[in-house]
């Protein structure tokens, strides 16, 4: 008895099966019509077999364009990445830019709950230690070794910032870029 019921529920659901299949045969096998391949220059053809699997290869080798800016500005519009240390007078935060974004690419706060909970106080040179730290640790995790930091001169002396800076440094960040090399034609 229960073996006839599911034999004839199998042929329903078989029938309404095929049913459907056959009233909507176009919309199941159309396909996006083919883009036409745009013209290219044979200064600018690519092998096709090329694949860059790093996108900032350039900038590492420092071969990529600089926006130099002005010579009046400051700070100089002339890097990679700029590192960025600033203090309030109840937080510390550290950010780096990219040179092709306004945004903070990483950044790193005592206003962060993870580190606020392990430090006595947040503007402290413990506190500007352990900002470095971890900003160190972001950086190497990016793939971002080397940038610039230009602190404020009348700053730059102050135990925290060199407490900043000595740990970044410690962590494996180097604080300048190189050069950026030229190619003759």
């Amino acid at each position: 008895m229960a073996l006839r019921e599911v034999s004839r529920n199998v042929r329903v659901l078989l029938g309404h099966i095929q049913r459907h299949a056959s009233k909507q045969p176009a919309r199941c096998v159309s396909q996006a019509a083919a883009k036409a391949e745009p013209a290219v220059e044979q200064n600018e053809a690519v092998s096709p077999t090329f694949v860059n699997r790093n996108p900032r290869n350039l900038e590492q080798m420092a071969l990529a364009v600089k926006d130099r800016g002005w010579k009046t500005i400051w700070p100089h519009k002339e890097f990679y990445h700029r590192l960025v240390f600033s203090r309030t007078q109840h937080h510390m935060t550290a950010e780096v830019f990219s040179s092709s974004s306004p945004d903070p690419v990483i950044t790193c706060s005592t206003k962060e709950w993870a580190l606020k909970k392990e430090l006595p106080s947040t503007n402290c040179v413990a506190a500007s230690q352990a900002v470095g730290q971890v900003l160190a640790l972001r950086c190497r995790q990016a793939g971002i070794t080397r940038m610039v930091f230009r602190a404020i001169p009348w700053t730059y002396r102050s135990d925290a910032v060199q407490c900043f800076r000595k740990s970044m440094k410690d962590g494996g960040i180097i604080l300048s870029e190189p050069r950026r090399k030229y190619i003759g034609t």
